[in-house]
């Protein structure tokens, strides 16, 4: 038996605004975005809050932990990464080339107040794992309610 769909006529607009904003932002935003953000200026990340912490997990593959740099100012944290080639090779003896080398680096708002003091970063298997202490100011406050006689 067939069910039936109420048709919702905004959620077709919602997807193709949705469409064009992602168009012209790859065409005159980032002008490389046919091959994506990570090929030439960036690298992935994942952010998320446990109870007590903001956790940060960078995809940075190939790149050794003395070479990564970490910094934040105000709530803006920076990581910096370089990947070095390891022997150079003629061009003219490569038949395909996609490993980037060099400086690359990526700065993201921090969505909460953290304690940057007592911050903790490691590295392993390509994935830096920075985790940030979030400040007393933004842990919830636990108020007990007495009842009065």
């Amino acid at each position: 038996m067939a069910e039936l769909v109420k048709w919702e006529p905004f959620r077709e607009l919602i997807s193709l605004r949705e469409a064009m904003d992602r168009l012209l932002e790859e065409s005159f935003v980032r002008p490389f975005g046919l091959l994506g953000p990570s090929r030439f200026e960036s690298f992935a990340l994942d952010m998320y809050e446990t109870e007590n912490d903001l956790v940060v997990k960078a995809s940075l593959p190939g790149v050794k932990p003395e070479d990564i740099d970490v910094s934040v100012s105000g709530d803006l944290l920076t990581i910096k990464a370089e990947v070095k080639e390891e022997k150079e090779v003629k061009e003219e003896n490569y038949f395909r080339r996609e490993r980037r080398f060099g400086t690359f680096c990526r700065s993201v708002t921090l969505p909460i107040e953290v304690d940057v003091d007592k911050a903790k970063a490691e590295y392993e298997n390509g994935v830096l794992t920075l985790t940030f202490p979030k400040a007393e100011a933004v842990k919830p406050k636990v108020i007990k309610v007495k009842a009065k006689k």
